[in-house]
């Protein structure tokens, strides 16, 4: 089998290191300007404080607070113009995928001239030019620190995403403190988000290789057993260890052999009615394994037994006890588990479907070829 497996170039991992950032810097960069990516509520936090006053003991110090969740291309734009302004050397991105997407465009639109339109789609960034780069995620969830992807808003309701191999960071550093008070929800969330990332990747018609099968399966042993202790528990540190490993884990997988229709049925939910990405991948990840079990049992069923060793039947009755043990991790985790919870009116139903035939980049990836038909009916089994 001929592969390719690509990840950032060194990850440091414990807790506590974000506030080592200074001398983590120090030691790998030749920087003077650090430009900071981060959103208002973190920055309200304080979360960053330790790490930037050490910092700026050293280095020039200027912090972009402004990310919002789905960022549309004017923050993307906006946060360009003062990263020009302030001379940035190294960029760090610090918080969620949001923060983190950003970042990497960042770094990368500083590097050249090229347009952000004409970046959209796999490979399309000209040149090899790219200002340094640190990822430090404060959610378990996206992975966004290990994958080459940065999700723009670039309409009213519509998304598009850059990938390529120059959005892989220099370093991505994750400090498991840093995620210990993260609320219930998001916790559940992104959880389940980064769960999605691992099931996805390990089923992947494209680019599925041994290296990110094991990512997959190791990623998806540690959020299942510590995903309920997390949610029971929000200051379990060894839990929150796990998932954040476990996410990391995940987006390497998926990095590498991408996702597919759990992420074309989420994204619509999210960009029309700004649902968070990983509440619009549980709920219609239910749904979409059982569409597609009829063709990726086989591999289910290998999951399936990763939750449960003792777990016997045929590959069909494995993908089906599969699908309710991640029911059930959804229920107890108490996010909504259908459209009308969130308010989402039936009449949208029809306009998703439509939408979902745009992602043409991640329904190629599935298991089994999914028509407009098909993305109605998913929906209609989760209103």
């Amino acid at each position: 089998m001929d592969f390719q497996f690509d990840t950032v170039g060194k990850i440091i991992f414990g807790i506590d290191e974000s506030q080592n950032i200074a001398s983590i810097v120090k030691a790998n960069f030749e920087s003077s300007h650090i430009f900071i990516v981060t959103d208002s509520g973190l920055h309200a936090e304080g979360l960053l404080d330790p790490a930037i006053a050490r910092l700026e003991k050293q280095f020039k110090v200027k912090l972009f607070t402004n990310v919002v969740a789905d960022p549309p291309e004017e923050t993307v734009f906006a946060c360009l113009e003062a990263a020009q302004n302030f001379n940035a050397d190294l960029i760090i991105g610090f918080g969620g995928g949001s923060s983190m997407d950003t970042a990497k465009l960042i770094a990368v639109m500083l590097g050249h001239d090229q347009p952000l339109s004409d970046m959209y789609g796999v490979e399309q960034v000209k040149g090899e030019r790219r200002t340094p780069l640190i990822l430090i995620p404060t959610t378990a969830g996206t992975g966004s620190e290990v994958t080459p992807i940065s999700i723009v808003t670039t309409g009213e309701t519509t998304k598009m995403g850059v990938v390529s191999h120059q959005l892989y960071a220099d370093m991505a550093v994750l400090d498991p403190a840093l995620t210990t008070g993260l609320p219930r929800h998001a916790t559940a969330a992104t959880g389940i988000d980064a769960m999605v990332h691992a099931i996805e990747a390990f089923t992947s018609k494209h680019k599925k290789n041994p290296i990110s099968d094991m990512c997959a399966l190791q990623a998806l042993k540690l959020l299942k057993k510590s995903f309920v202790p997390v949610l029971e528990d929000g200051t379990n540190i060894e839990a929150r260890s796990d998932m954040l490993l476990g996410a990391m884990l995940a987006g390497q997988a998926f990095a590498n052999a991408p996702v597919a229709a759990v992420h074309a049925l989420a994204y619509p939910i999210g960009g029309i009615f700004h649902v968070s990405h990983g509440l619009s991948n549980a709920l219609v990840l239910p749904p979409v394994l059982r569409f597609n079990a009829q063709i990726a049992a086989p591999l289910y069923a290998q999951l399936a037994n990763l939750f449960d060793p003792q777990m016997v039947g045929s590959d069909l009755s494995k993908s089906e006890n599969f699908v309710c043990a991640l029911e059930a991790l959804i229920k107890i985790s108490g996010i909504e588990t259908k459209l009308s919870q969130l308010n989402i009116p039936k009449s949208s139903l029809e306009r998703l479907a439509d939408d979902v035939m745009q992602q043409s980049r991640l329904l190629q990836n599935n298991p089994k070829p999914v028509s407009r038909d098909d993305a109605l009916m998913i929906y209609e089994s989760i209103f």
